[in-house]
């Protein structure tokens, strides 16, 4: 059993900030990257340290501390508040490109003006296709910012009153009450940046009670539709970043209100390149072969380009998601046939048999697989489906 030595060679104090369990050291330097969200929240709630303890070989596991050391400064909102000068903000903006996460494939024009956007106070909508980085992106943004952050997915909210506003509920003491959603309490606490994730698959209702919190000469939210109702205030310096999928190859998504946009400044993702395919998953998975990952990057990028062509065989590419889940299989020991097998394959319709989507991609995968045969691409099942295909 490998053992920790007794004297942490770090120490940090986790404070809450919004939802976010925050860690800061000795120094008031913020480590909670370093830190699982488990042991912040669990340091937070607790009220004691964690130190980083050096084990027996050589690896480091933070856990809690009660020894005795100088107790870890935590900033306080007025010191990590947005600068109001402008020679300030213009000094954070231009040099914030360091604090772009390196798994983020984001140009340095685009981090500056995504975070020149939420200095300023903009209404943020990261745009672009599924898998390029967009709710990365807009995560990055609020850990450069430092301000409380809370999260909403309202693509997966089926009754957005209750998500937006609150609920009204029984008990057979209090009688009957309304208890106000987590989302009152967020545009309630100044300055917080707050996410609402998959905005373009939302139901109209929820676009419809947003469109006077978003929009700049306004800023309320309405409990109730009826004239007259209660209203609550958006907090000062209260910065929205929304994320969506644009376009009629997303299904689930429903044509977003022109006014609803309209509220929003634009940030599109673009969907990565080869090379930077490569760096990314090279960065991700190191102990990887990087001629294979170099591969997975190549078989990306054929179907992405193959999609966009006129003559396209395949309604779409494959996304960084799943090349990174594909590389994930890579780490724990599959082939890149059987990653394939079971990552990108079922994302693509196999009707038609040898004509099929399934088969053009199983065809560009094959090219880079070890032996090189284009004869294996179907298993037997697969192979009397063709067969049936092609009687018919």
């Amino acid at each position: 059993m490998t053992k920790q030595l007794n004297t942490p060679t770090d120490v940090v104090r986790c404070e809450w900030s919004g939802n976010r369990a925050n860690a800061f050291d000795t120094d008031g330097n913020k480590r909670t990257s370093e830190i699982t969200v488990g042991a912040r929240q669990k340091a937070a709630d607790g009220g004691y340290m964690l130190g980083r303890f050096e084990m027996k070989n050589g690896k480091f596991q933070w856990r809690r501390f009660d020894g005795e050391t100088s107790t870890p400064s935590v900033p306080t909102m007025s010191s990590v508040e947005v600068p109001q000068e402008h020679a300030e903000i213009l000094n954070f903006i231009h040099t914030s490109y360091g604090l772009k996460p390196k798994m983020l494939m984001m140009s340095e024009l685009k981090w500056k003006y995504l975070v020149r956007s939420g200095v300023r106070g903009k209404n943020i909508m990261m745009t672009g296709p599924a898998g390029c980085g967009k709710t990365m992106a807009a995560k990055s943004l609020v850990n450069s910012l430092d301000r409380p952050d809370y999260y909403f997915n309202l693509g997966a909210t089926q009754d957005p009153r209750s998500t937006l506003i609150g609920n009204t509920h029984f008990d057979s003491k209090k009688g009957t009450y309304f208890q106000q959603s987590h989302f009152v309490k967020a545009i309630q606490t100044p300055n917080s940046v707050i996410l609402l994730d998959e905005l373009s698959r939302a139901h109209p209702d929820a676009w419809n009670i947003l469109m006077t919190v978003l929009d700049y000469g306004q800023r309320y939210l309405r409990l109730d539709e009826s004239t007259g109702s209660d209203t609550i205030k958006v907090a000062e310096g209260v910065t929205f970043v929304a994320t969506a999928n644009i376009g009629n190859e997303y299904t689930s998504t429903r044509v977003m209100d022109k006014a609803l946009m309209d509220r929003f400044t634009i940030v599109e993702m673009d969907v990565l390149n080869e090379e930077d395919e490569n760096s990314l998953l090279n960065i991700m998975f190191p102990s990887v072969d990087s001629m294979v990952l170099g591969n997975v990057a190549k078989i990306a990028t054929l179907t992405r380009t193959e999609s966009n062509s006129d003559t396209a065989r395949i309604t779409s590419g494959i996304s960084t998601r799943t090349t990174v889940e594909l590389c994930g299989l890579l780490y724990d020991g599959f082939s890149l046939e059987e990653s394939a097998e079971v990552s990108i394959y079922p994302q693509y319709d196999n009707t038609g048999g040898v004509d099929s989507e399934r088969t053009f991609v199983k065809q560009i995968v094959q090219k880079f697989c070890d032996d090189g045969s284009s004869d294996d691409l179907f298993n037997e099942d697969e192979m009397a489906e063709a067969t049936e295909d092609t009687n018919s």
